[in-house]
């Protein structure tokens, strides 16, 4: 496989254990897994199926107890904490199902967040913080709080928040999961508007089909281990 070819993420017999001794409990069994840059994933599996432990591990949140995790050809699960952090701040994004925004701050200064710790000077900040509102359609709302937006506005906010510093991967923990079926839809849309212009690795928890559809890559987890791979694109299913 040439090196432009290569996966941007790839686990290799990744395990993780909770616990020592008779209570231990392996949330993962050795999985097997390769992400292209540019894809559009949905993980999906019933709870405790391994897709959560999963994302954690991909998102520098929580380290294999086994086996491989390689991003961009590095050996994450050889890195210590700090340089984890520098990763994770440096390639990845986030959104999850609660907004997490902060109440009393403005949209602006939401999105500011992430290039506020990275230490980024204040004319940066908010030069790059209203160019990614205005990405997500919000430009002329960057001075209303949480409480002044809707719930898909507020979700919209977040995801600027999350590609402020134009990562790699973004990650979304059940994106629509507090959203209604329109605002659910219209999120989904903009997800692959926001993959398909900016070439960002989309990887996205869901437990909704409808959902998921909108992904082209499907990667089913059951009992810690990857069950199966649907590929929309071709329109197979690998086993």
């Amino acid at each position: 496989m040439a090196a432009s070819d290569a996966p941007i993420i790839r686990l290799r017999g990744v395990t993780k254990v909770y616990g020592e001794g008779p209570t231990a409990f392996q949330a993962l069994k050795g999985v097997d897994l390769d992400i292209q840059a540019g894809d559009f994933v949905a993980v999906m599996g019933p709870s405790g199926s391994g897709k959560s432990t999963t994302m954690n591990i991909l998102g520098c949140l929580d380290v294999p107890s086994g086996g491989e995790f390689q991003f961009k050809g590095v050996h994450v699960e050889r890195l210590g904490r700090d340089e984890r952090a520098l990763l994770r701040r440096k390639y990845l994004g986030f959104v999850f199902q609660g907004f997490n925004l902060l109440a009393r701050t403005s949209a602006l200064e939401n999105v500011e967040l992430p290039l506020l710790y990275r230490g980024d000077p204040k004319k940066a900040r908010r030069e790059a913080a209203m160019a990614a509102l205005d990405k997500v359609g919000l430009k002329e709302w960057w001075d209303h709080t949480p409480a002044e937006l809707s719930g898909g506005q507020q979700q919209r906010v977040a995801i600027a928040r999350a590609i402020v510093t134009n990562p790699d991967v973004l990650l979304a923990d059940e994106p629509t999961g507090n959203l209604d079926s329109e605002r659910s839809v219209e999120i989904m849309k903009f997800l692959t508007e926001l993959n398909r212009t900016s070439g960002i690795t989309v990887l996205m928890v869901t437990h909704e089909p409808d959902m998921a559809a909108f992904a082209r890559t499907i990667i089913h987890f059951k009992d810690g281990l990857v069950e199966r791979i649907e590929n929309h694109a071709q329109g197979e299913v690998v086993a």
